[in-house]
C-alpha cells in the first residue's frame, strides 16, 4: 500500500421492521432476511446523539448507529469491478437533495451525501443485489431520504470489508490518555449552544483528529483545515494501533459525561489491542491536547491508523482516511 493511498481528506435488530418500497413488512430476526431495496428504520431506539454510518462492502449493507446504538440497516450497492468503492473512514463533505451527476449524463442522484471531492457519495440508486455502481454507494430512495434527514456535514462514514459493533470507551473519566473528560467538558458545553442534549442536526464545525503510529504524529482538523499538528508518544510502539474510529458522545442521562463510541474496521482482531487500550496508549503533545480540549463536541471523531500521514494525497476540505485507493 502506498503513502498516497492514505490521507486525502445492533444488538437490537431482533425486533426490526423491514421496509419494502414505502410500506412496512413483517418483523424479521436477521439482516440476512433483507432483500434488495429493503431496509429497517428505528430512530426511536436512540432519539439523539451523533450518527455513524458503516457500509459493509462484502454484505452490501449499510448500518446506521446513533449514540452507539444501531437504529437502521439497509441494503445497498457499491462499486462494480473496475469502479470499486474505496474503503476507509470518510466524513460527509456536502449534502444535496436534488443532485445531478456531472460525469454520467446529468443522471439524477437524489439525496446525495458527498464523501470525496472526486465523486464518491451516498445517494439513491439502483439495487440489483450486488455491486453495480461507478464507485458510489447506492441506497433505496426512501432510506436515502430518511438518512439525509438525520446526518450533518462531518458525520463519520466507514466503508469497510469488516467492522466491529460499537463499544463504549471512557468509563475511566478520560477521553485520551492525558485528556480528562471533565477538563474537556467545559469546552464542550461552551461549544454546544443548544445544550448537551440537543437532538436536532446542526451545521456546527466538523472536528476530526487523526493519529498515525507510523509517523507518531497527530493532526486536528476543523472543517477539513488543519488547526493543530504535533508529535504523539505511543506506549508499546511496536504494537500496531489498528484501525479504529472513535465518535465523541455523551451518556444518556441529562448533561451526561463525555465518552467515545469506538468502531474497529478492516483490522486483525487477533493481533491488535482493544479499542479502550488503544486509546489510552496515545499521549499527544501539549499543543495538540490543547486544540483537542477546545473542540471536544458531540460528533467529533478520532481515527487511529498504522499508515503514514501524507499531505500530498490530501487536498481542499476533504477528510478521507483510506486503506484502498479509488479506482481510476
Amino acid at each position: 500500500m502506498s503513502r498516497r493511498q492514505f490521507l486525502s481528506g445492533g444488538a437490537l435488530l431482533g425486533s426490526s421492521f423491514i421496509l419494502r418500497g414505502t410500506g412496512f413488512a413483517d418483523q424479521v430476526e436477521n439482516v440476512e432476511d433483507l432483500k434488495p431495496g429493503d431496509f429497517t428504520w428505528h430512530p426511536d431506539r436512540s432519539p439523539s446523539g451523533p450518527i455513524t454510518i458503516v457500509v459493509s462492502v462484502p454484505e452490501q449493507l449499510v448500518f446506521v448507529y446513533r449514540n452507539g446504538i444501531r437504529i437502521a440497516v439497509s441494503t445497498c450497492s457499491t462499486g462494480k469491478a473496475g469502479h470499486d468503492t474505496p474503503t476507509g473512514v470518510f466524513t460527509i463533505l456536502q449534502k444535496d437533495r436534488d443532485h445531478h451527476s456531472s460525469l454520467y449524463d446529468d443522471a439524477s442522484m437524489p439525496n446525495t451525501e458527498r464523501l470525496t471531492w472526486s465523486g464518491v457519495a451516498l445517494h439513491a440508486g439502483g439495487l440489483p443485489g450486488y455491486p453495480s455502481s461507478h464507485g458510489c454507494v447506492h441506497l433505496p430512495l426512501r432510506f436515502s431520504s430518511l438518512l439525509f434527514g438525520i446526518t450533518t456535514v462531518g458525520t463519520a462514514v466507514i466503508i469497510a470489508g469488516q467492522h466491529d459493533e460499537p463499544v463504549d470507551v471512557g468509563d475511566s473519566g478520560m477521553v485520551l490518555s492525558n485528556v480528562a473528560a471533565e477538563e474537556a467538558d467545559a469546552a464542550a458545553a461552551s461549544a454546544e449552544p443548544h445544550g448537551a442534549d440537543a437532538a436536532a442536526p446542526t451545521e456546527e464545525k466538523s472536528i476530526s483528529i487523526v493519529i498515525s503510529s507510523a509517523d507518531k504524529r497527530a493532526i486536528v482538523l476543523e472543517d477539513g483545515e488543519t488547526v493543530a499538528e504535533g508529535a504523539v508518544t505511543i506506549d508499546a510502539p511496536d504494537t500496531p494501533l489498528g484501525s479504529y474510529t472513535y465518535i465523541l458522545s455523551r451518556t444518556a442521562s441529562s448533561g451526561g459525561a463525555l465518552l467515545w463510541h469506538a468502531i474497529g474496521y478492516n483490522r486483525d482482531s487477533t493481533t491488535g489491542e482493544t479499542a479502550e487500550k488503544t486509546l489510552y496508549r496515545i499521549h499527544p503533545d501539549a499543543d495538540v491536547v490543547k486544540a483537542m480540549q477546545a473542540r471536544m463536541v458531540q460528533g467529533a471523531i478520532l481515527v487511529t491508523t498504522d499508515l503514514p500521514l501524507h499531505p500530498d494525497s490530501r487536498s481542499g476540505k476533504d477528510f478521507v482516511v483510506m486503506d484502498t485507493a479509488p479506482s481510476a
